[in-house]
């Protein structure tokens, strides 16, 4: 079974500058995640993985409404054994679990679920991560979330999870820095509002993105503090805690490192 270690990063820059990549691999970061976006980024993430020496490489997310499934186990098959981590999810349709388990059965012979990660957020999301790939990837949840979906994986199963990071000791700052990136997008749509609710907030909040909400979702502060949040989602089941670092402090990116190793 794929292991993950503790820290992982994302970062735009990596969508076009291998150098990121190999500056974050120098200083110990255990895996990049490359966004998928609406498209597909298999090339990129060869690029990247070719770019490297060891570090593990994920896509983050790759939408399976969008790239086919051959497309995926011929990356899979061209690229160095154990360092691409296949990322998946995006299954919108009117059945979505189904979807996903389809182009899971068309995987299965050339990617196998150890080296497979979904995009989970609900509990069948969860326990269809624990039954066909080797975890869970979700984002936007607390460390109550993350206790919870560590019960349902299991304990040999592998739990990253993409945090919300802001270098900011402003509380008033911090909220207006959130509310004016994806959440209220992210807010929107159905599969996070779901999982926000299941999280115990309401409506309300997610409507309004509530003081509560940005508050609940967001790890900001200085680097200590910082440090100490991300740590309570280790301490809470998480085996990575993924930081995209384009909004943090250059000086941060070998201390968190250091910090979280």
């Amino acid at each position: 079974m794929m292991k993950l270690g503790p820290l992982g990063a994302t970062h735009t820059a990596l969508d076009t500058d291998t150098a990121v990549a190999v500056e974050l691999e120098e200083l110990g970061y255990a895996t990049l995640w490359l966004a998928g976006g609406q498209g597909n980024n298999l090339p990129r993430i060869t690029e990247v993985l070719r770019g490297t020496s060891r570090i593990q490489v994920a896509s983050g997310i790759l939408s399976v409404d969008r790239v086919p499934s051959a497309s995926v186990a011929s990356a899979y098959a061209d690229l160095p054994a154990g360092r691409f981590v296949v990322g998946l999810g995006g299954a919108h349709g009117a059945r979505p679990l189904a979807a996903l388990n389809d182009y899971l059965d068309e995987l299965d012979d050339t990617v196998p679920a150890s080296a497979r990660i979904l995009s989970a957020l609900g509990p069948r999301m969860l326990e269809l991560a624990r039954d066909r790939a080797s975890g869970a990837y979700p984002y936007l949840v607390t460390t109550d979330y993350v206790a919870s979906a560590r019960e349902i994986l299991g304990a040999d199963r592998q739990l990253a999870v993409l945090m919300s990071v802001v270098a900011e000791t402003d509380q008033a700052k911090v909220r207006e820095a959130v509310r004016g990136g994806s959440l209220k997008f992210l807010a929107g749509m159905p599969g996070y509002a779901a999982n926000f609710r299941r999280m115990g907030f309401t409506d309300a909040d997610i409507a309004d993105l509530s003081d509560r909400l940005v508050d609940g979702l967001t790890v900001w502060g200085d680097f200590d503090t910082v440090v100490a949040r991300l740590q309570e989602y280790r301490d809470a089941g998480a085996d990575q805690v993924v930081v995209p670092l384009g909004g943090l402090p250059r000086e941060w990116w070998p201390e968190l490192v250091k910090a979280l190793d």
